[in-house]
Parts: C-alpha cells; structure tokens; sequence
C-alpha cells in the first residue's frame, strides 16, 4: 500500500513539472515570436500602414532601421549601391546619423563619396544621404545617387571654362595684331604680315562659333523630324571637295570606293557636315605624301540594315588611352598640333552627337604610327533600298546603271587598294 501511494506521488509530481514546463515554453514561445527575427527583417509587420507602399514608389534608395539597428525594410536599390549586407547597414557615416537621430529625433543630411563596388578602380559613388524618424521606434534613411549629376555638372563647368579659354585665344590675338597694325602703319611689309595674321585668327574664331552652334544644334540627339533618304556616294563628295585643297597642300591623296548607290535616312546637312570633319581630321593629321580612303558598304543587323562609311589615313594614331576621350569636347590627342591646324577640338563631338541623333554609332580603331579608322554605322533608308532591287528586276534606272546588290557577287571593285574593310585594321 505505502509503495502505490509512493508511486502515485511520484506520478503527480512529474505530471505537476510537465505542466510547468510546457507553460513556460508556451510563454517563450509567444516572446520569442514577438521579438523581430532577422527572418522577419524584410516583412512588413512592423511598419506602420502604408509605409511599404510609399517606400515602393520612392526612386531614392530606402532603408528603415529599427532600435537595434537592424534592418527592417530595405529596397533593393539600396542592396545594388551596396547599403546594406547581411541585414546591416554597412555604411558607417550613415550607421552613426541613424543613431543620432533615433536618439534626439532631428532630421539630418549629408553627401558622401562611397568606394564603388565591383571595381578595382578608385571610382567613387556620389550619394546624398537623409535621416529621418519614422515613428517612435524606427529610422528611415533615404539615399539618393549624385553620381551622374555630378559628372553632368562637371562638364558643364569644363564646358564653360573651355570656351572661354578658346574664345579669348583668338579675340586677345586680334587685339595684339590690330595694335601692331596701327603701329606699323608706315611699314606696309609689316602691315600685310600682321594682316596675314588677322585672318588667320579671325578664321580660327569664325570656326570655333560655327562649331559651337553646331553642337547646340545636336547635342540633345533628339529624333530627326526633317529626316529623308541621303545619297552616301554624295556626302562622300562633299567631304572629299571640303578637304581637296589641304589635301593637294600637303600631296595627301584621297580615294574613294565601296558599295555605290546606298542611302541613309537622316538629315543631309548633319550629315555631310560630320563625315566631313572626319575627313578633315584624317587630312590634317596625316603626314605628306601619304592616303586617305572613304569607303562605304551595307552590313546586316537584327534590326535592319546598316550603312558602314569608313574614313582612312595613314597618320600618327591614337594611343589607347587617348582613344576613350577623343570625342570627349574639347579634347585633343596633340594640342600643339591641332592648334597648328586649327583645330577647335569640338569636330568628333559633333560627329558623335550627330551619329547618335541619326540612331547610329561612330567607332575608332587606331594605332600609333599605322593611323585611324573611323566609322560611322546609320541606318539604312530600307525604302530606297526595296525600291532600288525592284527596279533592278525590271532594268536598269532611268538616270543611270543599277549597281548590284554586295550580297550578289564579288566584292565592288571599286574599293581603293590598300585600304581595310569598314572598321577594319589596316
């Protein structure tokens, strides 16, 4: 009797401690999922009604932090600049105004420069950082990218500080020359000389506003509205009569060839007035006595024909660092050189943005002491182009022979020796 009172007691004592023990794993249970987990860093639950939705729409990276300085919600701009890892907020300068503000309340601001990631150059990410309570236990911190309105503001100020070093060049030199002038004036050798002069300067400068208005014109490469098919054998024309003279000057000659009869869609005189400048370049920086081809083709492309119009020359080159600014404005390869010819700087600017306004793209291969290939890529007017194998069916064109197709036979024998392929290696 006394061992079954013994084991009863036994009994309700374990049973007594079970009850105990599930009571209290039912309370820690219920704490523990009260406490933010960093599962839960990327829910909701904690975020007032409507917060998530507004941070959605936000183009400012967003990120809300709670007490602990855990993340709670982040966008994933946020994760692509790097703000966050491992459900921390990794930028220490930000870490620090969260802390700030959390304890006194107040709204705080600054612009940082942080290490970009996934280069091992030293470029660095402009961002503007805002700190600001979201109620009584959260911080939302809101980053913006300055970067590239940084790089904007930057050329701007290049821009600006560039034309008035090249407009004060040739105005200070007219001033100068014109005071010789006057007094000089019972020296009529010395008078010719320094009006010589005169012109010279008045034609870098007459230039230099030209150019100015010509890439205010092109710059925003905004669709063309006044845009119709262009004959490439003419522009090719053009450009070769716009060099003809520095060129026989400098025994320079200039051949051209590839596939006749193409047409691109685009406006003439934009056009003209950038296969020109590259014609210009390759004379002016082509040594004595050397060659300068033009040479157009077409070339298939997923989205339609393209029309390849190469430029030429035998010249100095380009070394491999100048290459990635040549068409930056303003920038020269050699700018005693380009000053000896005259050159603004301002010629592969404009090409550019006229190149890129057509939907186009301009390209360069070069290398020092085997000179440069440019090309332009445009597209092709595909109504003249169908309206042309048409006709070819039917016989040939009232105002001239049709040319065959490249893709028909051989290549056009027209081609000048010695020169590449469009945007080929010499």
């Amino acid at each position: 009797m006394n061992v079954n009172a013994a084991v009863a007691a036994a009994a309700a004592v374990a049973g007594l401690c079970t009850g105990v023990i599930a009571m209290l794993a039912f309370r820690w249970s219920e704490r523990d999922q009260a406490r933010p987990t960093r599962s839960s860093l990327h829910t909701d639950a904690v975020l007032p009604p409507g917060v998530d939705t507004v941070l959605s729409v936000l183009r400012s990276s967003a990120v809300v932090l709670d007490e602990g300085d855990a993340v709670v919600k982040a966008s994933s701009a946020a994760y692509a600049l790097g703000l966050v890892r491992g459900g921390r907020l990794s930028v220490e300068p930000m870490l620090q105004m969260a802390r700030d503000t959390r304890r006194d309340g107040e709204i705080r601001q600054v612009e940082l420069d942080l290490p970009r990631r996934g280069t091992g150059r030293g470029e660095a990410l402009a961002v503007s950082a805002r700190v600001a309570p979201l109620g009584s236990r959260l911080v939302l911190l809101l980053v913006e990218d300055l970067t590239e309105a940084r790089r904007i503001e930057a050329v701007r100020r290049d821009f600006v500080a560039n034309v008035s070093h090249e407009l004060k060049t040739p105005v200070g030199a007219l001033s100068l020359l014109s005071e010789a002038v006057m007094d000089a004036a019972d020296d009529p050798e010395a008078v010719t000389r320094f009006a010589g002069r005169m012109q010279i300067e008045s034609t870098r400068l007459t230039n230099l506003v030209q150019e100015l208005i010509d890439l205010s014109r092109v710059q925003n490469d905004d669709p063309l509205e006044d845009a119709e098919p262009v004959r490439v054998d003419e522009l090719v024309a053009e450009a070769i009569d716009r060099c003809r003279h520095q060129a026989g000057t400098k025994q320079i000659t200039m051949a051209a060839g590839g596939t006749a009869d193409l047409h691109v869609w685009g406006n003439r005189g934009q056009l003209a007035a950038a296969l020109g400048n590259l014609v210009e370049n390759a004379v002016n920086y082509s040594p004595a006595r050397t060659r300068v081809g033009i040479a157009a083709r077409r070339v298939a492309a997923p989205g339609g024909d393209l029309i390849e119009i190469a430029v030429t020359d035998q010249g100095i080159g380009i070394s491999e660092k100048d290459r990635e600014r040549v068409f930056e404005r303003f920038y020269r390869v050699d700018p005693a050189r380009s000053r000896a010819t005259g050159g603004t700087g301002l010629g592969l600017s404009i090409v550019k943005h006229v190149v890129a306004s057509h939907g186009g793209e301009v390209t360069v291969w070069s290398a020092e002491g085997q000179g440069s290939t440019f090309t332009l890529r445009l597209p092709e007017a595909g109504s003249v182009r169908d309206r042309a194998r048409a006709e070819r069916v039917r016989g040939p064109l009232p105002d001239g022979p049709a040319f065959d197709d490249p893709a028909d036979g051989p290549a056009d024998p027209f081609v000048p020796e010695s020169l590449p392929a469009p945007g080929g290696h010499p």
